[in-house]
């Protein structure tokens, strides 16, 4: 090995290490932009090669920032708020068809507004809801994070992993949900189907819906929430169209989330400072710099190394090669997060020659950095947010317990997913 891919290599090994342990609480996005600016300093990435690299990619940062600011603005006029008590309302009653609504609303809100949203956003609102029902926590605050995952292939908008996997290989609308619309939903269906199983203790009996109070936002503001949700339907609309003419969905992102936005300052409702907080401005430089990590990587000769291996394990039977990127992207997930395991994975196709199975290694890298994450709680940034956002109301999970819940369902994500993609492909 040459001394430039030597040190590329153990710079790349460390930012993961540093990403995944936090040495001294450091964010994650510094040791991702510290492994960048060190891979243009040993000159493996040219600092104009570099640049011309995070320029090209305004479309993956147009649509981080859009959907942001479309999450506050949806949040703000308390779409979520009103949706979760239309499906405690639709239960009937049933704990068991609460957790189902939950499900169907989980999923509707993450192909629209990604898991990201639904995740963060969703889980203090059901919270809120189980706790004025006398209900367990656990089994709704779970469905909140998995369904987040487990819906997050249903479209192109769905999770940003995706906008990073049809960067390097754009693929149009029709081939896209051909190939990955069946796989998300047979994984949904045996989510659901699992924790109705594995928290029936707690899904038994039943509740007053009538306890139940209309949101606040009907009453107070009802007309900014009606054209709020009206602006996330045409959002819904301009993201399929952009999609399947080929446009690029950050700037579809961009202008959807500013005018949402723009609606809530025109009612004077919205404050600057409001807005600032509804960005997490740290991921921008956690993308920017495994970007231009990878990129290194891939200039040292180390992704066909990869590459390689990943053929090695596919040769040419598609299902073989589609289970083999399904389960090295969500072991990734786990080990490193799923965005520099899905940059790490992609690098290493890319570097293949052409063949039969090459779009399958790529769609079946998304699926596992979109499901894997169900294992663990590191697998996604948005995982270990939910957590956090449970402990900050008196609700412990630990690492353990989530293991748990995650190693009983993942697999058979995973096998569904795998299968139907396989099924697709063929």
């Amino acid at each position: 090995m040459e001394p430039r891919q030597l040190a590329v290599g153990v710079i790349a090994l460390v930012t993961l290490a540093a990403v995944m342990l936090r040495p001294r609480g450091a964010p994650e996005a510094i040791s991702a932009l510290a492994g960048g600016v060190l891979v243009v300093l040993v000159g493996a990435v040219q600092p104009i090669e570099a640049a011309q690299l995070l320029l090209a990619a305004w479309n993956v940062f147009a649509f981080f920032l859009g959907l942001m600011l479309i999450a506050a603005a949806a949040d703000h006029a308390g779409v979520f708020d009103v949706l979760a008590w239309l499906a405690a309302r639709a239960a009937g009653g049933s704990r068991s068809r609460l957790l189902l609504n939950l499900f169907v609303l989980g999923a509707g809100l993450t192909a629209v507004l990604s898991n990201d949203a639904t995740a963060l956003i969703l889980t203090p609102v059901v919270y809120t809801l189980t706790l004025r029902l006398g209900l367990p926590t656990r089994p709704y605050a779970f469905a909140c994070t998995f369904i987040a995952d487990t819906a997050s292939f249903l479209l192109p908008v769905s999770n940003p992993i995706n906008i990073l996997v049809l960067e390097r290989f754009p693929t149009s609308l029709g081939d896209y949900l051909h190939h990955l619309l069946p796989a998300a939903l047979a994984a949904i269906a045996v989510n659901v189907a699992v924790f109705l199983w594995l928290f029936r203790a707690e899904l038994a009996g039943g509740f007053a819906p009538t306890d139940l109070p209309p949101p606040a936002v009907l009453t107070r503001a009802p007309q900014r929430f009606r054209l709020t949700a009206l602006g996330l339907g045409v959002l819904a609309g301009a993201y399929l169209y952009a999609a399947w003419r080929g446009w690029p969905l950050g700037l579809v992102a961009l202008v959807g989330g500013a005018a949402l936005l723009g609606g809530a300052v025109a009612w004077g409702e919205f404050a600057a400072r409001g807005l600032a907080s509804a960005i997490s401005w740290g991921l921008f430089g956690f993308i920017a710099g495994f970007l231009v990590l990878v990129q290194g990587v891939e200039n040292a000769g180390l992704s066909a190394g990869l590459g390689h291996a990943l053929a090695a394990l596919a040769g040419d039977d598609p299902l073989r090669a589609t289970a083999a990127a399904v389960v090295l992207s969500a072991l990734g997930a786990n080990l490193v997060n799923n965005v520099p395991a899905a940059l790490l994975q992609l690098a290493a196709i890319d570097s293949l020659p052409s063949s039969p199975v090459r779009g399958l290694l790529a769609y079946g890298t998304l699926v596992g950095a979109d499901l894997g994450p169900n294992l663990t709680t590191v697998g996604s940034l948005a995982t270990m947010l939910w957590l956090l956002l449970l402990r900050q109301r008196g609700v412990t999970i630990s690492s353990l317990e989530y293991f748990r819940v995650g190693l009983i369902t993942t697999p058979g994500l995973l096998a569904a997913a795998t299968l139907a993609l396989w099924g697709m492909g063929r």
